[in-house]
């Protein structure tokens, strides 16, 4: 994940200018080599990637579930022909470890190819794949009115009424949720809430990660439309009215300098970055994996630009996974 990276002021500034943004590169993991079943004698049987199958009724939190998994790193592939499975393990098999667990969403939306559904899966169990079954379900009522709510059709209703394509879905489910490693009961639950269930079981010990996006902006070119938190810093004064600072940017260390020097300013960052801290947590309980903090000053090149790197740093320093994004730097 990118992360926020410092580094000396003149040649950031410079990349700053030619890129729009900050951050290091992903970090990528080498692996131990994996295989399926058909690798050469000596592979560790632990690193043959491990499977969950998510399924369940239509509308009980299907794609909830697979994003949280895909929150949590797992690669996630929807509406998967079950026949293909055996072909996804072993092309996570020969990523060398960078595909270890991998997560399939497989449902009455494949038909036809449904029914070979029990058949792929026996095939993996020959080959030592680790996989496990969560089924997710829900009422009758509760899925009427979910249903209702988006005001979509059943996929297995055809011409008649929502409770008969529920009815048929649960007949033709009744035994894979039998098999189910995991049900889930949705009738009651938000999305926080079954979230923090599929937490529960695939996350182990480690808390949910937090991403962090921390933009400057210029308030004259409008407000990022995907900023979950503003922050204005023109109750500083303006590197822009001193002449030998206008030509440079926030990250230039003289600008910073002048910023952080104005009174006020380094007050600000202790007391948001305690806020942040609060909010983090409270983001994490609610399971909520990322968030935009965007931070504006009039044209988005020096007080915001120094503000968002110092903040960046903060959250860092607390564990977030943070990538720093200057919109609006060069655009004068």
């Amino acid at each position: 994940m990118t992360k926020h990276e410092a580094g000396p002021a003149p040649e950031r500034d410079r990349t700053q200018q030619e890129t729009g943004g900050s951050g290091a590169a992903a970090r990528q993991d080498d692996g131990a080599q994996v295989g399926t079943g058909k690798e050469k004698a000596g592979v560790p049987e632990a690193a043959i990637p491990e499977l969950v199958i998510i399924s369940g009724m239509s509308g009980a939190g299907r794609s909830t579930a697979a994003k949280c998994l895909e929150d949590l790193g797992w690669f996630v592939v929807d509406n998967l022909p079950p026949a293909l499975i055996p072909t996804m393990v072993e092309l996570g098999a020969r990523s060398q470890g960078n595909v270890a667990r991998i997560a399939v969403v497989v449902d009455v939306r494949g038909r036809r190819f449904f029914d070979n559904l029990r058949e792929s899966l026996a095939g993996l169990d020959g080959r030592g794949v680790t996989r496990r079954t969560v089924f997710l379900e829900s009422s009758d009522e509760a899925l009427v009115r979910r249903f209702e709510s988006v005001r979509r059709p059943h996929p297995l209703q055809g011409d008649g009424r929502i409770v008969d394509g529920i009815a048929a879905e649960r007949e033709l489910l009744r035994e894979l949720r039998g098999d189910a490693d995991l049900v889930i009961d949705t009738s009651s639950l938000n999305v926080h809430e079954l979230r923090a269930k599929m937490d529960a079981q695939f996350a182990g010990d480690k808390e949910p990660e937090l991403r962090a996006t921390v933009m400057s902006f210029g308030f004259k070119y409008g407000l990022p439309v995907d900023a979950d938190l503003v922050v204005d810093m023109r109750f500083l004064p303006n590197p822009h009215w001193v002449p030998e600072l206008r030509p440079y940017t926030g990250l230039n260390e003289e600008v910073a300098s002048y910023v952080f020097n104005q009174p006020g300013a380094k007050e600000f960052l202790d007391r948001y970055a305690e806020m942040l801290r609060l909010i983090a947590a409270g983001y994490r309980r609610e399971g909520k994996r990322y968030v935009t903090i965007a931070v504006g000053c009039t044209g988005g090149k020096h007080r915001s630009v120094a503000m968002s790197e110092k903040l960046a740093a903060r959250l860092v320093a607390e564990g977030v996974e943070t990538v720093v994004v200057h919109r609006d730097m060069g655009r004068e």
